[in-house]
C-alpha cells in the first residue's frame, strides 16, 4: 500500500513539473531561410517586439527572431558614364554618417536625406571628399540617402538609425 502511494505521488509530482515547462513560442505570418554567396539567414515575419534594451553601444530588440538588413538600393537608373566611388558608414548608425566620394569632381554633387515615407528631411551640397551627416536628432527608423548630380541620382543608400 505504501509502495503504491509512493508511485502515485511520484507520478503526480512529475506531471506537475511537466506542466511548468514552456518553450519559446510565437505566432508568425511567414518565415523561411535565405541562402546566398555571403552566407545564410533565417527570418520570421509577424514577431512583436515587446522590449527594447538600450545601452551605450546600441540597442537590442527582444523577440523570438529579429532580422537585420543592410543594403544598397539598386535597380534605380543611375547616371551613365560616371566613374565614381561613393561609400557611407557606419550603417547602422546612432549619431552621424560619413559620406565619402572618390574619383569625381564633388562641386556638382549633393546629398538628400529622406525618411521611409519619401519625405525630404535634408538636402545639402557635398563640400569635401568626406561629409558628415548628423543623425542624432532623428528617431530610430529606416532612412535613405541619395547622392545626386543636378537632377540625376548617382547612388542611393538605405540607412538604419538605431
Amino acid at each position: 500500500m505504501l509502495h503504491k502511494r509512493l508511485k502515485l505521488s511520484t507520478l503526480l509530482l512529475l506531471l506537475l513539473a511537466m506542466e511548468g515547462l514552456q518553450a519559446q513560442e510565437s505566432v508568425n505570418t511567414s518565415s523561411g531561410n535565405a541562402l546566398g554567396g555571403g552566407g545564410s539567414v533565417s527570418y520570421s515575419i509577424g514577431q512583436v517586439v515587446y522590449t527594447t534594451n538600450k545601452g551605450t553601444n546600441g540597442s537590442l530588440a527582444q523577440g523570438v527572431q529579429q532580422s537585420f538588413e543592410i543594403s544598397e538600393v539598386i535597380g534605380i537608373e543611375e547616371v551613365k558614364n560616371i566613374n565614381i566611388l561613393v561609400t557611407i558608414y557606419p550603417n547602422p548608425t546612432n549619431d552621424y554618417l560619413s559620406l565619402n566620394v572618390k574619383d569625381f569632381e564633388i562641386s556638382t554633387l549633393s546629398y538628400q536625406l529622406y525618411d521611409i515615407d519619401g519625405k525630404l528631411l535634408k538636402s545639402e551640397r557635398i563640400k569635401g571628399n568626406q561629409t558628415n551627416i548628423l543623425m542624432g536628432n532623428l528617431s530610430s527608423a529606416t532612412y535613405f540617402v541619395k547622392v545626386v548630380q543636378g537632377n540625376k541620382e548617382v547612388k542611393t543608400f538605405k540607412i538604419i538609425k538605431n
